[in-house]
């Protein structure tokens, strides 16, 4: 079975619930005259001005195309990004699947009228009513870019790739004749229990781990208590892109999972040499959708940023930026990009990654598993060591 048909499977009985919670806001019908305003909810390095270089920028065109000034709130985490959309005030946000479900059954977001998306169609197949943003045959985002939380490591001290997430989850020798401990990091988000999950899906077969998101409690307890052994030798967990960068600058970290931009922005700087790789036990990851708040204050400049998030200008921008793939398969052709570019990014890697999703009750088939919000109090325990 396909990574895309295992993840419908576990989630189809989440939609079935959320369906009847979904947001119930009116769907807007028509576009009308701008607000002059749109403020979004983001990912570091997801919406570039041209302020870090002038050859990155999706914004500027979009304002004096449509006098719509743009304004970002960036957050460095998923439930930070469900927070600040609960507390209201922002037009849009880059979820991710570990978020998406979530604001749709607290009806933080609303349904998008796809009608009024004029590149639609270009919008890559396996995204365009993928679970993360579709409820019962409803749209409540317009699918941004997606990859996988790679593995980055320091290409002095791994002469060739690390070939297993080991080198983070268990102390060992390093190439370099030194021990990892100390040396690596670990994601502090909640959701890294998948991470330690699909670590366990290869090397301790015996649970029967499928699904790193849907975890009984033997697996669930098994991944904490790889995490409570991990955290013996992480130098810190980290949340900030831009103080991971410089942990692994000058702070002496060697490997730990990260996201494309670290390793863009590192290899960019060019103080030391960056490596990244997805392991043999594959990777978790992220596909992002742009949501619309259900009492979004801005929704005719919100709906023209949708469309606008389709362009060339801002997938191809984003993407060769960040490190990610493009939600339009035809940005790889843009010469920012190139169809290297998208495949240096891993457009090949989509079945072997295990894209975010929120993890809940029932997970299907007559099982219980562990809730996101016990992943919540579990992981906060490994965190503080008690």
């Amino acid at each position: 079975m396909s990574q895309r048909s295992k993840l419908t499977a576990t989630v189809t009985a989440v939609a079935f619930v959320l369906a009847g919670q979904a947001a119930s806001a009116d769907m807007v019908t028509s576009i009308g005259q701008g607000e002059g305003e749109v403020s979004i909810v983001a990912w570091p390095g997801y919406i570039e001005r041209g302020e870090s270089d002038p050859a990155y920028d999706w914004v500027t065109g979009f304002e004096k195309e449509t006098g719509c000034k743009v304004t970002v709130k960036t957050a460095g985490s998923s439930d930070e990004m469900v927070s600040l959309m609960n507390a209201g005030g922002f037009d849009l946000v880059t979820a991710s699947g570990d978020a998406s479900l979530r604001l749709i059954a607290g009806k933080t977001v609303q349904e998008i009228n796809i009608s009024l998306i004029k590149d639609w169609s270009k919008i890559d197949p396996n995204l365009q009513s993928a679970v993360w943003h579709t409820v019962g045959g409803k749209h409540y985002g317009v699918p941004w870019q997606w990859g996988a939380n790679v593995l980055m490591y320091n290409a002095d001290v791994f002469e060739n790739a690390p070939q297993s997430w080991s080198v983070v989850f268990e102390e060992q020798m390093l190439p370099d004749g030194k021990s990892n401990k100390g040396r690596v990091q670990a994601y502090y988000g909640p959701i890294y229990v998948a991470d330690a999950a699909l670590y366990l899906k290869t090397n301790n077969p015996s649970l029967g781990i499928t699904d790193p998101y849907a975890l009984t409690k033997p697996q669930f307890d098994a991944a904490i208590d790889l995490l409570r052994q991990q955290r013996k030798i992480v130098n810190k967990y980290w949340g900030d892109a831009a103080a991971q960068v410089d942990d692994f600058t000058s702070e002496g970290v060697v490997a730990s999972t990260s996201w494309p931009y670290q390793v863009n922005t590192l290899r960019d700087a060019g103080k030391i040499k960056i490596g990244s790789t997805i392991p043999k036990e594959g990777a978790t990851g992220w596909a992002d959708t742009t949501m619309m708040h259900a009492q979004a204050p801005h929704p005719n400049c919100a709906y023209m940023w949708l469309n606008h998030s389709l362009s060339n200008n801002a997938q191809a921008g984003t993407a060769a930026w960040f490190g990610s793939v493009p939600a339009v398969p035809a940005a790889c052709q843009d010469p920012i990009l190139t169809e290297q570019g998208c495949k240096t990014n891993g457009i090949q890697n989509f079945k072997r990654i295990y894209f975010w999703k929120t993890p809940v009750r029932d997970c299907g088939g007559g099982r219980e598993c562990v809730s996101y919000r016990d992943w919540v109090a579990a992981y906060q325990a490994v965190q503080s060591g008690s």
